[in-house]
């Protein structure tokens, strides 16, 4: 059974939410029979390369709330993450355009490294200090710590066009499914999840398209924070 996983290296919940699933997964009695794929999703496609920010300023200024509130809403995303076994830095981390790195783990699907690529990349925007955006040279190192070769890695980064139409035609597919926010989670073309779920529902998720085929049908839960075109969903105390 393939489980499809449409994320972005700047959500959060995706990087909470892919703990989440693998923790449900790790537990699923058929784990060893399930594909698992993940496929791009940008959250600011029009962000050129090198137009960075600070997040705190992004937020205050996307939901309209003080530079104080948001990182409160930080320091809360930091406590789940931490729930999930997560690092997770509060404080100074930026945002920009996360095209480059799609493309990067297109190279890696092909390598057979995109789960280790993609595990680097949040890890390295999420929990450390050096940026990962507008650095092509980070981006290779974290290739080369992926298992890819940093010529192949520095050849797709200095070619614009390598890779762009296979991260373009994971996002056609994306909007023809209907998704609008990330993560999500499509079981066997049977079942979607949205957002960073509890591992629960996504246990519940894995039993129901394992033994059942049906169009595809939200698997329904609580309330999970997601981000999508508007942004990311902001905890809030």
């Amino acid at each position: 059974m393939r489980v499809e996983i449409w994320s972005d290296i700047a959500c959060p919940w995706c990087y909470v939410g892919k703990a989440r699933f693998e923790k449900a997964l790790a537990a699923f009695a058929h784990r060893d029979e399930i594909e698992v794929v993940h496929r791009s999703f940008e959250l600011d496609p029009d962000r050129t390369k090198g137009d960075v920010q600070p997040v705190l300023g992004l937020l205050a200024a996307k939901y309209g709330m003080s530079e104080a509130q948001a990182q409160a809403g930080e320091d809360d995303l930091g406590r789940q993450a931490a729930a999930e076994g997560l690092e997770y830095r509060t404080r100074d981390r930026d945002h920009g355009s996360t095209f480059d790195m799609h493309r990067l783990l297109h190279l890696a699907a092909e390598r057979g490294r995109r789960s280790e690529l993609l595990d680097a990349l949040y890890r390295a925007n999420f929990a450390e200090e050096r940026s990962v955006f507008a650095d092509d040279e980070r981006l290779v190192e974290l290739a080369v710590a992926a298992g890819l070769d940093a010529d192949d890695a520095r050849r797709v980064l200095a070619d614009p066009a390598a890779y762009a139409d296979a991260v373009r035609a994971d996002e056609q597919e994306a909007a023809q499914l209907g998704v609008t926010g990330v993560p999500f989670f499509v079981l066997d073309r049977a079942y979607g999840v949205s957002g960073a779920q509890p591992a629960e529902v996504f246990t519940r998720a894995l039993e129901q398209a394992w033994g059942g085929r049906s169009p595809l049908t939200r698997v329904t839960g609580t309330d999970a924070e997601a981000c999508g075109p508007d942004g990311c969903a902001v905890p809030r105390s």
